[in-house]
């Protein structure tokens, strides 16, 4: 079965009821975690997004407290992990700062935790790759925002 373009998925969901929009969202929400955290995103979460990302930042707090820290192997397991389901929750969002201060807010628990990146080439370069992300999603920013993050950016450079 081939999958419907967003388009004629937005045309076809015109014809039918809010009645009928809802229990389509209600099934959709049944068949996946996905789903179900990106309806809790939309319906509760959207309007407060200081909260938003205050919760996501616990999560990520929550992950930095569980990691193993007896091999690389373990640890670098546990950042892909906090990392992944970051991006997941910035998915949600869809809002550049709040991507940029989950980024920031990652790389700053890197620099400050135990983790050693000197001792790993794949972490060193996992961390490259997250700082290079938030300088090029602020380049795209206004001049003003930029220079909100400015320390910020220097900091996980040194």
């Amino acid at each position: 079965m081939k999958a419907a373009s967003i388009k004629e998925i937005r045309d076809e969901l015109k014809i039918y009821t809010p009645e009928q929009l809802q229990e389509l969202c209600l099934r959709l929400a049944r068949f996946k975690k996905e789903n179900k955290e990106l309806l809790t995103y939309l319906l509760f979460e959207a309007g407060d997004e200081q909260a938003y990302i205050q919760g996501v930042q616990e999560e990520i707090d929550a992950g930095f407290a569980a990691i193993n820290f007896r091999s690389i192997y373990l640890v670098k397991k546990s950042l892909r992990k906090i990392l992944r389901d970051t991006n997941k929750y910035i998915r949600y969002s869809a809002v550049k700062t709040t991507e940029i201060d989950l980024l920031i807010y990652f790389c700053r628990k890197v620099r400050t935790s135990k983790v050693s990146l000197s001792k790993s080439l794949v972490l060193r370069n996992l961390y490259a790759r997250q700082v290079a992300k938030i300088e090029k999603l602020l380049a795209k920013m206004h001049e003003d925002i930029q220079f909100d993050y400015e320390d910020d950016i220097t900091f996980l450079k040194a």
